[in-house]
């Protein structure tokens, strides 16, 4: 068996039930199980485990002062059928009180209870909210101490070969804490070899993901979901990484497939709204929003999808629900993600460089690196956006998308546009599907005079993508050389394809204003005399 059920025994009779839950995915997704075997008694245990984890979630936690009255009570109790204390564990109390802290964000008062607990008395629930707390803390190598005590009592606690991965611990230093030789006959043998070989591929994939090796990190998460087919953990890293370096379609087909599996899953959730907003696809994510508000309203996840619904109603009213996920989970990144963003479309990027330098020092990403160069580039702070761009090709070596940020920090130049043509022609010949890049050198070539450059390079996209940014760069280009017909054409094409494009649409409409022979930045009639008009038509527009 691929998942020996000693270890989910050990999870959950150690109250590790997110961990369980986890675990429990890879268990009733395993190729291995037997084909006979029922697959409403595999969802049937996977429910099991995320009832465990709800139960978990649901129990009321008593604050730290209720807690030491109560035992201080006891302690003062002289009756003879009054609750014995020498039966209390006192490391346990500490423990209890350490998790009220928690559930308050009272990470300090926490991590001061916890270290009263002698280190030989902390189990692996101690443990893991140790590491959790040092982490918190930034004391990094006390946090990784803590998590590799746990992996030597239990290989398969997912969370803390995340935490490792992303503290920098490399891989083969990480497959070393799992235990070696079991204990137990020759099945017991087996069942250890078989689920050592997928542990392995698991912590190698993590450790690709945190250098930022998506590339890698995305093959060995394809080789286990072979072995996992439909396990919604690897789904949802798989959809998180593609979503990460651009791969929209792969990660919102990885998304929807979660949700068709699981629709309670919240995990990522609001990751796949910013992928829906990309698509304008209004309809799916209201309906995402609903149903993650039905499910859970306090995950952080839930308020950064309400910000990203709400951007397009009231940009102020978005950035209230991203500041309370973040007061809900101050290390959730796209929560710094969507609010760099946020400043970003409200015309704020020094706002935007705090928020995007919030998600780097948390852990960078592609994405903080770009909001970093566009938000500087912003300010016409030239040496810094271009000091991020390099801190991320030093990061991402191989990234094509990298190499692309240093250009685009040239391309803002004019004495720098060659050395941004050779950074864009770099990424292309790296990743020759990448149009962000064919996108950006066409520009380079419309801004230089080589329109017919632009349009056969352009051309030679389209034969393979049917992207609508792509005929809305290709409209601009004939509209810029009078080709207008063929400009309408391929405003049409990018409508066809996403009806919500507002480039495409504000580009048709100046279009079909040259083509009536109207001047398109004229005034229009009366325009000066009209601001009560325009006024109470915003009001109409909020209202609706």
């Amino acid at each position: 068996m691929d998942v020996p059920k000693d270890y989910m025994t050990t999870l959950l009779d150690h109250g590790l039930f997110a961990s369980a839950q986890m675990l429990g995915s890879f268990l009733v997704s395993s190729s291995s199980v037997n084909l006979e075997t029922s697959p409403h008694l595999k969802a049937e245990n996977l429910h099991t485990y995320k009832q465990a984890l709800h139960c978990h979630r649901i129990i009321p936690k008593q604050n730290a002062s209720a807690i030491r009255s109560s035992l201080s009570a006891s302690t003062r109790s002289s009756s003879p059928n009054s609750f014995n204390i020498s039966t209390i564990n006192e490391n346990e109390v500490k423990f209890k009180i350490a998790s009220s802290h928690c559930t308050l964000n009272e990470n300090r008062a926490a991590l001061l209870e916890m270290e009263g607990i002698p280190s030989k008395a902390r189990n692996l629930q101690m443990n893991l909210m140790m590491g959790k707390l040092y982490r918190n803390s930034r004391h990094t190598r006390a946090a990784i101490t803590c998590y590799k005590e746990c992996l030597r009592h239990c290989p398969c606690i997912i969370e803390a070969i995340i935490a490792l991965a992303e503290l920098g611990v490399a891989a083969k230093d990480i497959i070393s804490l799992f235990p070696q030789t079991p204990t137990r006959g020759a099945r017991s043998t087996f069942d250890h070899f078989d689920s050592s070989r997928w542990l392995q591929r698991y912590v190698e994939a993590q450790c690709c993901i945190a250098s930022n090796d998506y590339k890698g990190g995305l093959e060995f998460f394809a080789e286990l979901l072979r072995r996992f087919p439909n396990n919604i953990h690897i789904l949802l890293e798989m959809a998180k990484v593609e979503a990460i370096i651009g791969k929209t379609e792969e990660a919102i087909t990885d998304f929807e497939k979660v949700r068709s599996i699981d629709p309670y899953v919240i995990t990522y959730m609001d990751e796949y709204a910013m992928l829906l907003k990309l698509k304008s696809d209004y309809s799916k994510l209201n309906k995402l929003v609903h149903d993650l508000l039905n499910i859970d309203p306090t995950r952080p996840e839930v308020f950064v999808a309400l910000s990203v619904l709400w951007e397009r109603k009231d940009e102020r009213g978005a950035l209230s629900y991203i500041d309370k996920s973040i007061r809900i989970d101050e290390r959730h990144i796209p929560g710094y993600i969507m609010k760099g963003n946020l400043y970003l479309s409200m015309n704020r990027p020094e706002a935007a460089v705090v928020a995007f330098r919030g998600a780097q020092e948390l852990r960078p990403d592609l994405r903080s690196y770009q909001g970093l160069v566009r938000s500087y580039l912003a300010i016409s702070k030239i040496k810094e956006a271009l000091h991020a761009a390099r801190e991320a090709m030093k990061a991402m070596p191989q990234s094509a998308k990298a190499l692309k940020l240093v250009g685009d920090v040239h391309a803002s130049n004019t004495s720098g546009r060659e050395k941004a043509k050779r950074f864009y022609e770099s990424a292309l010949r790296l990743e020759p599907g990448y149009l962000g890049a064919a996108l950006a050198l066409a520009e380079l070539h419309v801004i230089e005079g080589r329109n017919g450059d632009a349009v056969s390079l352009l051309e030679r996209y389209l034969k393979d993508w049917a992207d609508d940014s792509l005929h809305v760069k290709l409209a601009q280009v004939f509209a810029a050389t009078n080709m207008l017909q063929d400009a309408l054409s391929h405003y049409q094409a990018a409508l066809r394809i996403n009806p919500q494009n507002e480039a495409a649409k504000k580009g048709l409409d100046r279009l079909e204003k040259q083509l009536k022979g109207v001047d398109p930045d004229a005034p229009e009639e009366d325009e000066e005399n009209d601001v009560e008009d325009a006024d109470a038509d915003q009001e109409e527009a909020e209202l609706l």
